[in-house]
């Protein structure tokens, strides 16, 4: 399988989000007509945010910033309501 991304970049988390279907359709189609997946832009827009907070390029060995475990995003995970 060919890994996609920077050199040690690796794909093993996932993120999952909820969005509105209708925006969703929307990311699809503007997604499809510049020939890249949801899973690319969301990729780039994500690290195009974490260089802008460190103010610097992002680089794989970088540890993880305020003590937060790496995979997780350092906030307890809400129950569901029922």
């Amino acid at each position: 399988m060919r890994q996609r991304g920077g050199p040690g970049e690796q794909r093993t988390a996932r993120l999952t989000i909820l969005i509105d279907p209708r925006k969703k359709l929307v990311l699809e189609r503007l997604c499809a007509a510049e020939d890249v997946t949801p899973s690319q832009l969301v990729r780039r827009l994500i690290r195009a945010y974490i260089e802008e907070r460190l103010g610097r390029p992002w680089r794989p060995d970088d540890e993880v910033p305020d003590g937060h475990a790496a995979g997780g995003n350092g906030t307890p995970r809400r129950a569901r309501a029922r």
